[in-house]
């Protein structure tokens, strides 16, 4: 399988640098693979799950939003917040969830509605970390 250059960045650090087989990643407008050759886009992306594929091995990585551009020089992923599983404090990541909601009843109209989606977007995250297929 071809490979290509991948870099995924966050403001703290660069997350991955690499050549990777394939990177699959939650778009605001669906989830999308990106494969060597791919045609150049930049696409915005939603908190989720971002999976990346070196020799048949998968690293999943939560990204909190950002931008993803392709290019005839590769892939690089602008994340807010990139995170890999190994990192990650499930207890902590539980504990936001539980004060984004505490915190909704001092939202209203448009903001109440970015947060509300916010917290959709993490309750997904926490779902997709507690299925069978994650572990």
């Amino acid at each position: 399988m071809a490979t290509f250059h991948f870099d995924l960045v966050s403001p703290e650090k660069l997350a991955f640098s690499g050549e990777v087989d394939q990177v699959d990643i939650p778009g605001i407008e669906g989830d999308f693979g990106v494969l060597a050759g791919h045609a150049p886009v930049v696409a915005a992306i939603r908190p989720g799950i971002l999976t990346v594929t070196t020799g048949g091995r998968h690293e999943k990585i939560i990204v909190l939003g950002g931008l993803a551009e392709v290019s005839e020089k590769g892939l690089t992923v602008l994340a807010d917040v990139a995170t890999s599983l190994a990192e990650l404090d499930r207890a902590q990541f539980a504990e936001t969830i539980a004060e984004m909601e505490e915190n909704l009843k001092e939202h209203e109209g448009s903001e109440l509605d970015r947060a509300i989606e916010r917290l959709d977007h993490f309750k997904s995250i926490q779902h997709q970390l507690n299925s069978t297929a994650m572990h």
